[in-house]
């Protein structure tokens, strides 16, 4: 499998145990190296989140010989993933219509940012730009201002489509012989996620309200403040309002008031609500709240920081935390989900450098005279000065 240039690409695969060559430009590299060195002081988190178990192969595909070496390379290969600018790499000569005449059993996955045609085929793209294009600042934050998602969700989705018809396409391989093209946009996968919403405010009816991290038409169900700290509370039915008022809150009274009767009248009456919660609330720690709200079998969760993630019980308890080797030391990342990390040893290869695996690679797959490998070399050599 080849991948080329940046995206958060199919990470899971090699993970999973794919052999991925990252195709990078010999001395820069992937430009998503440089947004940071948040990791050790000299890496960037995002890279290293999404290139481990990852080869390098540098290669400046400007360059007739260069071209050439992918070319040789793609003909062996099982898929191939680009998120160049739609209609690039059909200039290049690597369009799927010319790779599957060497290669007819090539899973070509084009990742772009609004898809490879339509009048916005051509449209930078950038994962804040898409989830406003997709409507989801429209519902995300508070009333008075909309809010991006905290994470690349944008990038992500497209990633996991792409692998989820990556997975797809080798499965009909098997009963086809044949490869396909896959065509995956970050528009089209975040709006799929919007599903609920676009439904919801169908036929022109009003969308969902925002209410930060409260949910729109369901309550209590959000942050409540208790005594040193943030509670998230989920109710989902009558049954457990009745718990709530009677077994946590104490104060039965409060089930048959008549602004709180049903799930509608709560949400439209939310102010006076989430004031009588949290008040009963401060008298107690998060804690203990959580422990009462545990015992009484209603939905709940802590306002966690990141730092406290780390340190996360359940996460701890399954080994969900791994160590991997990179170029400035040992960094602790997280396990894939869905593998086991106790019962079997996971795939766990470093997040390799710029072009770290191009004289192995190109001296498997017999691409070069040991000149062409020199040539390759020196040129990282001489932009990485």
């Amino acid at each position: 499998m080849y991948s080329m240039p940046h995206n958060t690409d199919l990470w899971k695969l090699a993970d999973l145990g794919a052999r991925v060559i990252k195709i990078e430009r010999p001395g820069t590299g992937d430009f998503v190296r440089y947004h940071d060195k948040r990791v050790l002081g000299k890496l960037c988190s995002h890279f290293v989140w999404t290139n481990k178990n990852k080869e390098s192969l540098a290669l400046d595909i400007k360059k007739s010989e260069d071209l050439e070496i992918l070319k040789e390379l793609i003909k062996k290969a099982d898929v191939f993933v680009q998120n160049l600018v739609p209609g690039a790499a059909a200039r290049m000569g690597l369009s799927f219509e010319e790779l599957k005449k060497t290669n007819d059993r090539l899973i070509m996955c084009e990742i772009s940012g609004y898809g490879s045609d339509g009048p916005y085929k051509t449209k930078k793209a950038y994962d804040l730009l898409v989830q406003s294009e997709a409507g989801l600042l429209s519902i995300t934050g508070t009333p008075d201002e909309p809010s991006k998602v905290g994470c690349s969700i944008a990038d992500i989705s497209a990633g996991m489509y792409a692998y989820s018809s990556v997975m797809a396409a080798l499965l009909q391989r098997q009963k086809t012989g044949k490869g396909c093209r896959i065509d995956v946009s970050m528009l089209e996968s975040m709006v799929e996620w919007m599903g609920f919403p676009l439904l919801y405010a169908s036929e022109g009816q009003s969308p969902p309200p925002r209410y930060g991290a409260s949910h729109a038409s369901i309550y209590p169900y959000g942050p409540f403040e208790a005594g040193d700290g943030t509670v998230m509370l989920g109710l989902q039915n009558e049954r457990e309002w009745t718990i709530l008022c009677e077994k946590v809150l104490e104060m039965p009274e409060l089930e048959k008031d008549a602004r709180f009767t049903n799930t509608g009248l709560r949400s439209q009456n939310r102010k006076e609500l989430y004031e009588i919660i949290c008040d009963k609330f401060k008298e107690d720690t998060a804690a203990a709240i959580v422990e009462k709200l545990e015992k009484a079998g209603i939905a709940n969760a802590r306002l966690r920081e990141l730092s406290d993630v780390w340190e996360h019980p359940q996460l701890k308890a399954r080994e969900r935390f791994i160590e991997i080797e990179t170029e400035a030391g040992p960094v602790r990342t997280t396990l894939t989900p869905g593998m086991d990390g106790r019962e079997a040893q996971p795939r766990l290869d470093p997040v390799p450098g710029i072009g770290q695996h191009n004289d192995s690679i190109l001296a498997e797959f017999g691409l070069g005279s040991k000149s062409a490998q020199e040539q390759i070399s020196g040129r990282d050599a001489e932009m990485s000065v």
